[in-house]
């Protein structure tokens, strides 16, 4: 196979209780083992935040924070790390935004409200935020939720390039068709449910361009050659597989 892949949407880990794999009892991983999936299936640069369940206070989100930047020395830089933060915690929220940008982080999420204790992404707590992370020019990768509330957010700030995570079954993707339709600032990466549906990537090709999908495996969650497969078997050009596999990540992100 001769794409390059960067995988747009994964959680890397240091400790075992931050593993999302929902069969981890008979694999074995860590994050060695984690970046020899990777590099087996031919993923060149990963891309994703550290989740830790049950946000209570910001101190969870620090550590995410934290571990994220661990790991990306860890991995050689072939993981490039996204931020936690969280409306209920605005101030921190900020001051982590600032040190990500030092940091040369580019990325914010995936954000999973329900992980972390809220949940409306329409909110003027989570607005206030979004306006600190535009002056960085930084992307957000968001767990999809409530499209209306999604479409609000990504209408009310235009300037931010906003990764809906995950297609969904065939109601949610003509969601997602309408809304990307409606705002050039909303892209979609194929990680989660939807991708087993044979023609789910031709059908968003042909209404929103291959331009706006991007590659990901919410990997240890997914199974990474079902992601892979998932783009090599559609009927679309080699051209537009390339742009899904790579060519989208690495615009927005510019690497």
């Amino acid at each position: 196979m001769s794409f390059e892949i960067v995988d747009f949407h994964m959680h890397p880990f240091i400790c075992a209780e931050d593993n999302l794999c929902q069969h981890k009892d008979v694999l074995h991983m860590t994050y060695d083992t984690t970046h020899l999936d990777m590099k087996s299936a031919g993923i060149s640069k990963f891309c994703g935040s550290v989740i830790k369940k049950n946000a209570s206070d910001f101190s969870v989100l620090h550590s995410c924070n934290r571990d994220a930047l661990k790991l990306r020395e860890m991995y050689n830089n072939d993981y490039i790390p996204g931020f936690q933060i969280s409306p209920n915690f605005i101030e921190e929220s900020i001051d982590e935004i600032d040190y990500a940008h030092q940091c040369g982080v580019k990325l914010i999420g995936e954000l999973v409200p329900y992980m972390h204790n809220w949940q409306d992404y329409s909110c003027k707590e989570f607005s206030l935020l979004l306006e600190h992370i535009e002056k960085y020019d930084m992307v957000v990768s968001i767990h999809t939720l409530d499209l209306t509330q999604m479409e609000l957010m990504a209408k009310n700030h235009p300037h931010i390039n906003f990764v809906f995570a995950h297609p969904g079954e065939k109601d949610r993707v003509f969601q997602h068709i309408d809304v990307m339709k409606r705002l050039d600032n909303v892209f979609l990466d194929i990680s989660g449910t939807g991708i087993l549906r044979y023609g789910v990537i031709k059908k968003l090709v042909c209404e929103v361009g291959a331009e706006r999908i991007l590659f990901g495996t919410d990997y240890p969650i997914g199974n990474l050659h079902s992601y892979i497969n998932g783009v090599l078997w559609e009927k679309i050009s080699d051209r537009e597989k390339e742009m899904i596999f790579s060519g989208n990540a690495k615009k927005l992100l510019r690497i």
